[in-house]
Order: structure tokens, then C-alpha cells, then sequence
């Protein structure tokens, strides 16, 4: 009898082994940090029982004893844990806003009118970061350059930006306009982009050019300054000036004086020719274009001009504006003896 006792129970255990299950679709998970991630899941159970409760759990380590804990007793998985399913067949879970510490293993429980139950398998899932490298990180212009954006999740297209605007190659060569800061994502994922990483791309001075202070001709005795300009990485720190007197000879000669900045406080004649500055860093150098000043000793020819016709103008104005007034002082003079309203009489 005992027996036939044990023999009953064993298929009975069997039976609802046999109609109850859970199956994970993907038991393995690789998901990027800040993004959300989908278990998909389905359960079964026998057809005399109905499901009261569900729940999923994480597997921890807490005073070094593996436990499962529930995700909803979990702070950090507050407004961060969907769950999808239904008290019938779906178990399904999403987890938002994925954080590195996400990683683990995960498990899920229903417990019906008869028993509890939970699965012995589970879902690991992997939270990654994406990575930006580039090799080298200083080039100068002409080098070769490769982007790298690593991950630990597999068969992803990687898409680069450098400065917000997509770079189409991973590899190029070093131009000074592709210095900037670049970073990498997911296809299909462009809000999740790595941190950037700069790229520094040294050249010598371009667009060299001279700055004057003051334009036209220049009179013996004024001042004037120049000051060399350009662009370059890193910044010009050695600065040579070339003059040529006679413009129609190719001849340079040195200037006396380096620096940036070119100073004259009293011009003399023999300054008049042409200024050339030469900029350097320790990538190279560069010239700018000619810049000619013209020195004068005497008054401008138009300035002579306007000052006699000034004076010309003063000279004849001068007596014409005397003899008026004469004029006018005798005019006034004569009304009044005229203009008087009485006569003299004689009394006897």
C-alpha cells in the first residue's frame, strides 16, 4: 500500500513538472548604458491553477550569501523596471535607463492557488559603456588617423561625430579643420554617444598677415605700428620682419627687431618700402604678403591747396567786409539827421 502511495505521488510530481515551465526567448543580454532592455519571457503551469502573484528577482551577493532579491524591494530600480506580462503565459520585463551596475543575473516567480514557483534558469544581462579612442591623439597635418569605439556587445555599426556632425570614415588623414572633439555610437541608438575624445592636430602659421594702425601716407616724424597675425597650432612664437626699400628690387633685408609687433614712434624718409613678416611655431613657418608704407617730408599737395585757397579767400574777403561796414556806419549816420520829428523856433 505504501507503495502504491509513493508510486501515486511520484507521477503526480511529475505531471506538474512536466506542465509547468518558464523560457527566457534570449537568456543572454548585452545592452548599452542609458538604454533599455526587453526579457522576453513566457510560463506555463497546470490547468487546474491560476496565478495570483508574479515577480521578478535579481541575483546579489548580500553578507556574502548569493540571494535572490526582488526588484521591487530594489531603490535603484524605482520607475526603472516594467513588467510586461499578465497572470496568464507572459513573463515578459523591460529595465530603462540601463546602468553599469544592472549587470547580473535575473530570475522570475509566479505563485499560484496550489504553489509557488520559480525558475532555476535565469537571464544574464551585460551593460556596457561605449568607448572613443584615437590613434594618435596628436597629429600633424598630413598624419594618419583611426577611430576606435569599443563595447563589449558584438555586431553593432559603429557611427563617429566630431563636433556633432557625422564623420563618415573611421580613418583619414590629419587636416587642420578635423581638430575637435569627436565620439562614437550605436546605429539606431544616437541619443547613447561615448565621451569625447580631442583631437589636436598641430600646423604651422596659415593666413599670415600684417595689421597697420594707420593707413595712407605717413608724414616724417609720425608714428606707426605693425602687427603680424595668423593662425596656427600651436599659437606663432617666433616672429621675423623683412623690408625692402627699393620696391623694384626682390632683395629682402633683415629688419631690426623681432616680435609680433613692429613699432615706429618718429618715421623718417628711409622707412618708406615694403614690410613682410615671417611667422613661426615649431611645426614651421610662413610669410605674409607685402605691405608697402610711404613716408612724406612735406605737407600733402592737397593740403597745400586747401590751406590757399583758405587764405586767398580770407585776403579778398577781409576788405570787402571793411568797406561794408564803413558804408553802412555812413548810411545810419545820415538817416538819423534826417529822421528828426521837430524844427528849430526862434522866440522873440
Amino acid at each position: 500500500m505504501i507503495k502504491v502511495l509513493i508510486f501515486l505521488l511520484l507521477q503526480q510530481a511529475e505531471k506538474v513538472r512536466a506542465t509547468w515551465s518558464v523560457t527566457f526567448e534570449n537568456p543572454d543580454h548585452c545592452a548599452f548604458k542609458g538604454s533599455s532592455v526587453e526579457f522576453k519571457c513566457s510560463y506555463s503551469y497546470p490547468e487546474d491553477e491560476s496565478v495570483r502573484e508574479t515577480a521578478w528577482f535579481k541575483g546579489m551577493l548580500q553578507d556574502e550569501t548569493w540571494k535572490r532579491v526582488r526588484l521591487s524591494v530594489l531603490p535603484s530600480y524605482t520607475n526603472r523596471s516594467d513588467y510586461q506580462g499578465d497572470h496568464i503565459n507572459n513573463c515578459s520585463l523591460v529595465l530603462h535607463n540601463l546602468q553599469e551596475d544592472d549587470t547580473g543575473h535575473y530570475f522570475f516567480w509566479f505563485d499560484t492557488n496550489k504553489y509557488g514557483r520559480r525558475s532555476k534558469q535565469s537571464v544574464h544581462l551585460s551593460v556596457t559603456e561605449l568607448k572613443a579612442s584615437i590613434r594618435p591623439i596628436r597629429v600633424r597635418a598630413g598624419d594618419r588617423v583611426t577611430l576606435e569605439c569599443t563595447t563589449t556587445c558584438q555586431n553593432h555599426r559603429t557611427i563617429w561625430f566630431r563636433d556633432g556632425r557625422r564623420v563618415t570614415e573611421p580613418e583619414f588623414q590629419a587636416q587642420t579643420e578635423y581638430a575637435g572633439n569627436y565620439s562614437c555610437t550605436i546605429e539606431g541608438l544616437n541619443s547613447l554617444q561615448s565621451d569625447p575624445v580631442a583631437l589636436d592636430v598641430l600646423y604651422s602659421p596659415l593666413n599670415v598677415t600684417i595689421e597697420v594702425n594707420r593707413s595712407g601716407p605717413l608724414l616724417v616724424g609720425s608714428s606707426v605700428t605693425l602687427t603680424c597675425r595668423s593662425a596656427a597650432n600651436p599659437a606663432a612664437d617666433t616672429y621675423t620682419w623683412w623690408y625692402r626699400r627699393d620696391v623694384s628690387n626682390s632683395s629682402l633685408q633683415l629688419q631690426e627687431g623681432s616680435g609680433q609687433v613692429l613699432s615706429f614712434s618718429s618715421v623718417q624718409l628711409t622707412h618708406t618700402g615694403t614690410y613682410i613678416c615671417q611667422a613661426g611655431n615649431p611645426v614651421g613657418q610662413s610669410r605674409s604678403a607685402e605691405v608697402l608704407l610711404t613716408v612724406e617730408d612735406t605737407v600733402h599737395p592737397f593740403i597745400v591747396l586747401g590751406i590757399g585757397i583758405k587764405v586767398i579767400f580770407l585776403l579778398v574777403l577781409t576788405p570787402v567786409i571793411i568797406w561794408t561796414w564803413k558804408r553802412r556806419s555812413h548810411s545810419d549816420a545820415n538817416k538819423e539827421n534826417n529822421s528828426n520829428d521837430y524844427e528849430n523856433v526862434i522866440v522873440g
